[in-house]
């Protein structure tokens, strides 16, 4: 059974076929697609293709994508998820998408705090990178938010169209997540005795 993930204001739930239309609204624009490694998607078949990619890296258990819904509206505003995950060494990389109206807004640390506590406590991964643009400056900066360190540059990692692009590598591990984890449970508790 596919597993749902809960946070403030969002659902995160499978990928369906009936989403394709909010997904073709997504990953048909080039300012979304310019930094996720591939190029926008011109028709609904592609969509279709991708959705039906999401749901096979499931099945196989190399992956997981949610589809993210927003609680107020009940649209599909995104989708976020692991790719390249690897049970025996317990690592994944995570990867997300938004659609523009749903940028800067706290909705990708949202996502991505539900994803890694799901990646720790459930899957129980020891790493969890994430592959960004070095141009891609708002998603570094979530990533640093969120407790990623950023570990380097990859030369030419990705070709999207027909052009090799450099990637930063970054990472958090089981270890970094917990402590800060429990940093956040004792600032509680302070707050908690202070009223």
């Amino acid at each position: 059974m596919f597993p749902i993930l809960t946070t403030e204001r969002l659902y995160l739930r499978e990928i369906k076929v009936t989403d394709l239309n909010r997904m073709f609204n997504i990953l048909s624009r080039e300012d979304v697609t310019k930094y996720y490694g591939l190029d926008a998607l011109k028709n609904s078949s592609e969509v279709l293709d991708v959705i039906h990619y999401f749901r096979e890296m499931y099945e196989t258990r190399i992956g997981i994508r949610w589809g993210l819904i927003d609680n107020e509206t009940n649209k599909l505003i995104g989708t976020c998820g692991f790719n390249a995950l690897q049970e025996r060494n317990k690592r994944a990389e995570v990867g997300y998408e938004l659609h523009p109206d749903y940028w800067r807004k706290g909705f990708a640390t949202e996502a991505l705090k539900a994803l890694l506590s799901y990646g720790f406590d459930v899957l129980q991964l020891n790493r969890i990178g994430a592959i960004v643009y070095p141009e891609n400056l708002p998603s570094q900066k979530l990533l640093e938010k969120i407790g990623f360190t950023n570990e380097g540059l990859l030369r030419e990692y990705l070709i999207q169209g027909s052009t090799a692009h450099d990637t930063y590598v970054y990472s958090i591990l089981r270890s970094e997540w917990e402590r800060d984890q429990e940093k956040v449970r004792k600032r509680k508790f302070e707050i908690e005795k202070m009223t």
